[in-house]
C-alpha cells in the first residue's frame, strides 16, 4: 500500500523541491517505487525533473503538457464539474531511474484554492461541494495504484491554504524541511498554532456522513509526523558556523518544546519508541545537509540528483572536481541514511490506529 508523505513549511526558500527530488531518487535506488507530486504552482520541482534549461527542454515540456495529465488537469473533473469521473494521472517517467515517475504540476493548480477553501467551510455550501474535499486523495490513491507506487512525495506551496491544509491533512506522513535562521523558528512556531486546528478540522471532516458517502469519500485521517529536516547551512572546518549552530539549536527546541507536544496532543505522532528505533533524538532531526553550493546549478542542469552527477556532467578538474567528489559522497551518504529512516519510520510494522 503507498505511503503519502508531504514535505510541508510555509516559509519558502527551505529547498524542499530539491530534497523531494533527492529524496526520491534515493528511495527509488533502494528498490522502491516513487511518485514525485508538485502541488506547488510555481511548479519549480516539475522545472527541476524535466528541465528547462534551454528552448528544446522549453517546447519538450510544452508538448508534455499537450500530451499528459498533471495535477490541475486530473483534478478537473470534480472541480470543473466535468461528465467523467477522475482518473489516474499519466505519470512520466524520469531518465536514469527506473523506479521514478513525476506527477507535474500546474500554475493554474491554484485556480481551485478558493473553491475548495468554501467546501472545507463545512457549512451549508458542502451539499453542492461534497466531492471536493476528498478529489486529491482519489487522484493519488488511483494513480499510486496505476503505476503500483510504495511512495508518493508531495513538494507543496509555502502557504497556509486550502489546498496545503487538504494535502497535509490526508497524507499519511508528513517532514518539515527548515533552514538554520531567524524565520524558520518563526514558522516552527506558526505551525505548532496552525496544525491542531487543520487536525481538528479534518477529523470533523471525515466524521460527516455526506463526506463519506461523496463521489470522492473524505478519508479517515491518520497523518503522522516524521520529523524536521535542517539545511542550506555553511561548513568551515568539518562544523557549521557559530551563528548557524545557534539557530539550528534554537530551531530543534522549538520543535522539541513546542511542536511535538501539541501533535501528540492531537495524534499525529509516532510511538516514541519507533523514533528511538531510528536513532532520531528528542529534537525529532531526520537529518542536517549543508549548504549544496554549486552543485545545485549542476544537479538542474541534468535533472540528476547531487550525489549523483558524473564526473562529465560536473566538467571540473583538479582539487576543484576532488573536492566536490568529496561532497557528493557525503550527500550520497547523508541522503541513504534519510532515505533508510523514511523506510523505517514508515514501515506497515508499525501501522498505528487514528
Amino acid at each position: 500500500m503507498v505511503q503519502k508523505i508531504a514535505l510541508f513549511n510555509h516559509k519558502g526558500g527551505v529547498s524542499k523541491t530539491t530534497t523531494t527530488f533527492n529524496l526520491g531518487w534515493m528511495l527509488a535506488s533502494k528498490g522502491k517505487r516513487v511518485i514525485l507530486v508538485d502541488t506547488d504552482p510555481q511548479c519549480n520541482l516539475t522545472g527541476m525533473a524535466l528541465g528547462e534549461e534551454t528552448e528544446n527542454d522549453e517546447a519538450r515540456i510544452a508538448a508534455i503538457y499537450n500530451t499528459h495529465s498533471n495535477i490541475k488537469s486530473g483534478l478537473a473533473p470534480a472541480f470543473e464539474s466535468q461528465p467523467r469521473a477522475i482518473e489516474a494521472v499519466d505519470c512520466i517517467p524520469l531518465e536514469g531511474q527506473d523506479r521514478l515517475f513525476l506527477l507535474p504540476g500546474h500554475v493554474g493548480f491554484a485556480e481551485y484554492e478558493v473553491t475548495l477553501g468554501i467546501a472545507q467551510e463545512l457549512s451549508g455550501s458542502i451539499q453542492a461541494l461534497k466531492n471536493l474535499p476528498g478529489s486529491i486523495t482519489d487522484l493519488l490513491n488511483k494513480t499510486a495504484k496505476k503505476f503500483d507506487a510504495d511512495y508518493i512525495l508531495i513538494d507543496m506551496s509555502p502557504s497556509l491554504g486550502a489546498i496545503n491544509q487538504n494535502i497535509l491533512m490526508t497524507s499519511d506522513f508528513f517532514i518539515v524541511p527548515t533552514t538554520a535562521d531567524f524565520f524558520s523558528v518563526m514558522a516552527i512556531d506558526s505551525l505548532a498554532k496552525v496544525l491542531p486546528k487543520w487536525h481538528a478540522w479534518a477529523k470533523t471532516a471525515s466524521s460527516l456522513q455526506i463526506l463519506k458517502d461523496a463521489a470522492y469519500p473524505f478519508p479517515d485521517i491518520t497523518v503522522r509526523f516524521l520529523g524536521i529536516i535542517v539545511q542550506n547551512y555553511r561548513i568551515i572546518r568539518g562544523k557549521e558556523t557559530a551563528a548557524f549552530e545557534n539557530w539550528i539549536q534554537k530551531i530543534q527546541e522549538d520543535v522539541s518544546n513546542k511542536l511535538v507536544p501539541v501533535l501528540a496532543q492531537n495524534n499525529m505522532m509516532l510511538p516514541e519508541q519507533i523514533y528511538a528505533e531510528h536513532g532520531i533524538g528528542s529534537s525529532y532531526c531526520l537529518t542536517k545537509i549543508s549548504n549544496f553550493n554549486s552543485l545545485i546549478a549542476l544537479s538542474q542542469k541534468h535533472q540528476t540528483p547531487i550525489y549523483a552527477l558524473t564526473a562529465q556532467q560536473l566538467g571540473q578538474t583538479g582539487v576543484v572536481l576532488q573536492t566536490n567528489q568529496k561532497k557528493q559522497a557525503e550527500f550520497q551518504q547523508t541522503f541513504s541514511n534519510l532515505a533508510d529512516k523514511i523506510i523505517g519510520l514508515t514501515s506497515a510494522t508499525y501501522a498505528v490506529s487514528a
